[in-house]
């Protein structure tokens, strides 16, 4: 009986980090990220789920592109790192700049330092103004079976499924999921208060969903805490609000049914959550629509995410790509 084989016939101990990270400091967020990762493996973890971007959150400032990295860097060795001296398996996402563009790019580490990439479709919102959309399957062949790579809002749209279905055991996903402003004021507390309370359910039940549509289990990790960030108000126009949130997290794991077998609130704090997984499909308990959203998406929503995609893609061409391959190229030289 192959490796391969044994580990799919038998439960494994897997855990998701929920990480409270800064904008910028790629060192300080890696050392938190390490520290639960070694906490998640001395309980026994075999596979350990990172946010998106663990390297750094991603809040529309100018410093928050010190955390474009070159494909080659620190936060990849720690994941080699791991996996190696733990025998364990590892993945997460950081921004890469490579090939004149920087990519939301998902790094999945066997112990052997076998890696696996994914760059995520359709960045999200502001994120639009420090990277560009990737075209992958995400899918990738592992001992594991075939472990599937998923982003935030991928796991809310029919394309990911398309991608993923019938060809994984284990879906690997993480999140970098805000919700509405807390400082403009309370008339927009309570205007904006049905769709915060819907944006909170997506990012609560996306990894259930995700995971009856696939019949698979899914790990999925997530950032926790507040910030403080720039809205972007049209392209092109320099002119910005203060947008003061939080994310809305929601750290778990889930297994093929769907069933929450461990979860973490954002307003816990930082922390893991573990469970044992079963790694193999079933059938999937809900069928794939032709919808672009999987869930009911409001109209107001809809607004929100391509309002910002739009003022995001017109930052990213002036200036954001530019940045972030500069911040790459600083990284490459003061290594050498």
């Amino acid at each position: 009986m192959t490796e391969s084989t044994e580990l799919k016939q038998k439960k494994i101990i897997a855990a998701a980090i929920q990480l409270e990270a800064t904008t910028g400091d790629v060192s300080i967020n890696l050392e938190r990220a390490e520290s639960l990762s070694l906490e998640a493996i001395s309980k026994g973890a075999r596979v350990i789920a990172l946010p998106e971007f663990f390297t750094a959150r991603v809040a529309f400032k100018e410093d928050a592109y010190n955390a474009v990295l070159p494909p080659d860097n620190e936060a990849v060795n720690l994941l080699k790192s791991i996996a190696a001296r733990h025998d364990c398996w590892i993945g997460g996402s950081m921004l890469i700049a490579d090939g004149g563009e920087v990519y939301n790019r998902y790094h999945f580490v066997e112990p052997d330092g076998t890696t696996h990439h994914h760059d995520k479709d359709l960045p999200t919102m502001w994120e639009r103004a420090f990277y560009a959309p990737g075209n992958d399957d995400g899918v990738f062949n592992t001992p594991l079976g075939g472990v599937g790579a998923a982003v935030c809002w991928e796991l809310i749209r029919t394309q990911t499924l398309r991608r993923l279905i019938g060809k994984i055991d284990i879906a690997m996903t993480g999140s970098h999921w805000w919700t509405m402003p807390n400082n403009w004021g309370e008339f927009t507390n309570q205007a904006f208060a049905a769709i915060a309370q819907y944006n909170r359910y997506l990012s609560e039940n996306a990894p259930g969903e995700l995971a009856r549509r696939l019949g698979v289990p899914v790990l999925h990790a997530s950032h926790c805490g507040q910030f403080s960030t720039d809205f972007m108000l049209m392209p092109g126009v320099s002119k910005t609000l203060p947008y003061n949130t939080e994310f809305v997290g929601g750290t778990q794991i889930v297994d093929g049914y769907g069933h929450v077998l461990a979860y973490r609130q954002a307003q816990e704090g930082p922390g893991i959550v573990m469970a044992e997984i079963s790694p193999g499909a079933i059938e999937p308990r809900q069928e794939t629509h032709r919808n672009f959203w999987l869930p009911g998406m409001p109209l107001a929503m809809k607004l929100y995410w391509h309002q910002q995609n739009v003022c995001g893609k017109s930052y990213y061409r002036k200036k954001g790509r530019q940045m972030g391959i500069e911040n790459a190229r600083r990284i490459i030289k003061e290594s050498v």
